[in-house]
């Protein structure tokens, strides 16, 4: 089993990172690390040491100074470097810079030298090195007014503010997923590569992105339905999107029912989008579910009966509970990266519509099992 360590470990592509190798709990393990070690040599020294793989994510991207952006990137960088060079320790380092290194500003600049720093100490120790150049990274839990457009634009519609556009340029973009299994790649191949140019997978203007946020807020914040999604960006994009919605405030949802003297009738979901329709009944006390999915997206309906549903955010503690009743027909969707599941808290059978955006597919379910 492969020892990685991970700087930056609490950001974006960090999080990520972490959350989806721990999917691999027999090829990899994972070296716990702190942003404090590079405050405590013992402790940076100790953590470098014990790591097959490191993954150096750690770095500062907005700050008032662009001089300690670049100062502080730098440190963190030569750091890491005194800790390999003092101990004799040859992993796998693997370091994420940007293309923002081509411009003139001082943020390229340091993660263009910081690459260059850890290539030269990898050349001079015949150490395994991978200097990733990544384009611009979106994705769900992004902060708002940082270092993503894309999770500025969704934290303002589903706050019901106006998003403004600065300029309406091309930008190329790789999902955080995507670039993560990249990393994930390059650790399973132990080759050497000091210059590694990320791929990016969608190249799309500005405004384009935003007209499609302005319809997933529409067609699904507003009115409940999932909108038509054409392209596995569209399916990223959508899911970026709904990682911003204020999950306690939003759900339940009630649908709306009709009834007459012949019963009741209820439309459970209106879709842009295919996708696998399922039914189940439950039996008083019995739990299902325990998992969570990466791309998928789920719609759990109650129609008959009392359910519980619980969630938990993978990597948090925090558990998000939602009771429905089937005498008002209610639905929750499943976001991403949150381990759910649903109990029958009721004296009768609960019956529950389960709709979910692909067909099952064993070699690839999507399906990780954690405990709520």
């Amino acid at each position: 089993m492969k020892r990685i360590g991970v700087t930056g470990g609490n950001g974006f592509v960090g999080s990520h990172l972490i959350n989806t190798l721990s999917q691999f709990e027999d090829e990899f393990t994972l070296v716990e690390f702190e942003r404090s070690y590079f405050e405590n040599q013992d402790k940076l020294e100790s953590f470098v040491k014990e790591c097959d793989v490191i993954v150096h994510l750690a770095a500062l991207n907005r700050h008032e100074s662009q001089e300690f952006i670049y100062e502080k990137n730098l440190a963190l960088t030569r750091s890491l470097c005194k800790a390999l060079e003092n101990t004799g320790a040859r992993p796998h380092v693997i370091i994420s810079s940007s293309s923002q290194e081509k411009k003139d500003n001082l943020y390229g600049r340091s993660k263009k030298e910081s690459r260059e720093l850890l290539e030269t100490w990898a050349s001079e120790n015949n150490a395994i090195f991978t200097g990733a150049v990544v384009p611009n990274v979106f994705g769900a839990f992004c902060k708002p007014n940082y270092n993503s457009f894309i999770a500025t634009f969704c934290s303002r519609l589903i706050q019901g503010e106006k998003p403004e556009i600065q300029v309406d340029a091309e930008v190329q973009l790789i999902y955080v997923q995507e670039l993560v299994n990249t990393f994930i790649s390059e650790i399973r191949k132990e080759e050497t590569k000091g210059e590694l140019l990320i791929p990016y997978t969608t190249a799309i203007k500005v405004s384009d992105v935003l007209a499609k946020l302005q319809k997933y807020h529409q067609v699904y914040f507003q009115q409940g339905n999932i909108p038509e999604l054409i392209s596995d960006f569209e399916v990223n994009l959508f899911n970026t999107f709904r990682s911003y919605i204020e999950l306690n405030s939003f759900f339940p949802r009630k649908f709306v029912q009709h009834t007459d003297d012949r019963g009741s009738f209820v439309e459970l979901i209106r879709l842009g989008i295919g996708g696998q329709v399922s039914f189940s009944t439950t039996v008083p006390g019995v739990t299902r579910g325990n998992h969570y999915h990466t791309r998928k997206i789920e719609r759990f309906a109650v129609i008959k009966g009392k359910a519980l549903i619980e969630m938990r955010k993978i990597g948090t503690e925090e558990v998000l509970s939602f009771e429905l009743n089937g005498d008002e027909p209610a639905y929750v969707d499943m976001p991403i990266w949150y381990t759910h599941n649903i109990k029958n808290i009721g004296d009768e059978i609960l019956y529950t519509n389960f709709w979910i955006n692909e067909a099952y597919d064993s070699e690839n379910p999507d399906t990780y099992f954690v405990t709520v």
